[in-house]
């Protein structure tokens, strides 16, 4: 069963640093939001890219509350609870199939 254990283990690893890598990325779309910086600066398109077809699904269901859109702290909350929640399962059971 070890075959299957090492490929699950670093795939599970693996989405967990992405995981960490796309939560800075909507930690810095959200910051540059705020700022309402230059639409057609390249690092804010890159950003919108990235983020905002992940935000327009999440929207549908999360209202504006006083004006103030809430939607990345929801999708980082749902990361997080992905990474440290549903990962460390898969990884243990990677591990017990070493």
């Amino acid at each position: 069963m070890y075959m299957l254990g090492y490929p699950l283990l670093s795939a599970a690893q693996i989405v967990s640093h992405l995981l960490l890598i796309y939560t800075f990325i909507i930690i810095a779309a959200w910051i540059l939001a705020w700022a309402n910086p230059d639409p057609l600066n390249p690092l804010v398109r890159i950003l919108r890219q990235l983020t905002e077809p992940v935000m327009d699904k999440v929207r549908a269901y999360v209202p504006l509350i006083g004006g103030l859109d809430l939607t990345p702290l929801v999708v980082i909350i749902a990361i997080s609870f992905v990474r440290t929640g549903v990962l460390p399962v898969v990884m243990q059971f990677a591990r017990s199939m070493l």
